[in-house]
């Protein structure tokens, strides 16, 4: 056989395998099953449509479907619930009594459990996150009780200065840590994605457990109730899973059994709509008390509003974005006195366009863009001032 009919022979042989090969190919597709989820949706969608119950077979799957859900949720329940504990807050209070008619007398004083709250471990060697407002006493003694009932002594590591997040700590027990749950991403939550809440409801029924899901993102909600005042909560999730009082810093979970957002507040007057802090919001300052030991911001040292139409027509503005620079409502100084701000050169009235290259909006806040950098960072502020744009550099300073 010469070296032509050889390449012939070959190239033959390679159409008639590739003609085989399609053929057994397109025949197995036209026999496979349609996927499960579009067969159930069909069924469903012919049965409601014909007013019929469902077939046999498809009952079967939406069954198996139903308890293979609530394995896997009672699974995670039995897995974190010995991670998430009760926080206690007691504290020597006077006891009064009638003494004379109608006058009332101090009589000692005793201990008595004065709140609340749920936290959870987020490391083997004692750290548990909650929320501020559950530690805000700093006169109060508080006390963690686990799964197990047992009670354990907690020390208070940090109160977050902008959020609503605290870290305590317990020491770890001899020759061993704690369970603790590890953190999600919460940059990836979708509306409707399933939510597990878990915590102390209404400061008596421990390691209660609520299912629903995510109902909203990105919502923006002012918080009372707080020895603080009331605070602006931003960029939080909405759950209809049930968030009662006392559930306050508890987690809210994934179905990866993953801590996915912090559980914060609960709208007043209403059923099912709560709201938790994500969790990404808050690795920056777990991440800081592991580091220094305390929760630290970089800090600026202004006063201002974010430039909209309505803002630039009422002052005549020459720009239509950025910060501008302005007293507060109070007439508390626009710039901050001997902060970075002030050493840099900033004055009422400026307007910051640029935040280390990155233009200012209502989307892209300077408080957001100050949050992600580091104390210490040198940053090149473009101001508007007086019509003419500048660059000014400014060292950020640590928040008090």
């Amino acid at each position: 056989m010469t070296k032509y009919q050889l390449v012939l022979l070959l190239i033959l042989v390679s159409v008639v395998t590739a003609l085989v090969t399609g053929i057994v190919v397109a025949t197995l597709v036209s026999q496979a099953p349609q996927p499960i989820t579009q067969t159930i949706q069909r069924v469903i969608e012919k049965t409601i449509g014909d007013n019929k119950p469902l077939p046999q077979n498809a009952a079967k799957v939406l069954e198996e479907s139903a308890v293979a859900r609530d394995i896997l949720i009672e699974d995670i329940v039995a897995r974190v619930s010995p991670a998430v504990v009760s926080i206690v807050a007691s504290k020597d209070v006077p006891v009064v009594e009638r003494c004379y008619g109608s006058l009332l007398c101090q009589n000692g004083i005793e201990k008595l459990d004065v709140s609340a709250g749920s936290g959870f471990f987020i490391s083997q060697d004692g750290m548990i996150l909650t929320n501020k407002h559950v530690v805000e006493d700093t006169a109060a003694e508080y006390t963690i009780i686990m799964n197990n009932g047992k009670k354990v002594p907690a020390k208070v590591l940090a109160r977050d200065p902008l959020k609503d997040v605290a870290v305590i700590k317990v020491d770890p027990p001899a020759g061993g840590g704690y369970l603790f749950i590890p953190l999600g991403n919460s940059d990836g939550i979708k509306i409707g994605q399933t939510a597990i809440a878990i915590g102390n409801a209404l400061g008596e029924f421990q390691n209660t457990v609520s299912i629903g899901v995510i109902s909203g993102l990105k919502r923006t909600l002012i918080a009372s109730g707080s020895s603080f005042g009331p605070e602006e909560l931003a960029g939080v999730m909405q759950t209809d899973a049930a968030i009662n009082p006392g559930n306050s810093g508890g987690p809210l979970l994934n179905l990866k059994g993953e801590v996915v957002g912090l559980n914060t507040a609960v709208a007043q007057g209403t059923q099912n709509i709560g709201f938790a802090l994500p969790i990404n919001q808050i690795k920056r300052s777990i991440s800081s008390v592991k580091t220094s030991g305390k929760i630290s911001y970089p800090y600026l040292g202004i006063r201002y509003v974010i430039i909209t139409p309505e803002l630039k027509e009422k002052n005549k503005l020459s720009a239509d974005y950025g910060a501008l620079v302005i007293k507060g409502s109070g007439g508390e100084p626009a710039v901050m006195p001997d902060s970075p701000a002030e050493k840099a050169g900033l004055k009422e009235g400026d307007i910051i366009l640029e935040f280390g290259g990155i233009k200012i909006t209502a989307d892209n806040s300077l408080g957001k863009l100050i949050e992600n950098r580091q104390i210490e960072d040198k940053i090149t502020l473009k101001i508007l001032r007086d019509g003419k744009e500048m660059g000014i550099e400014v060292t950020l300073g640590e928040r008090k």
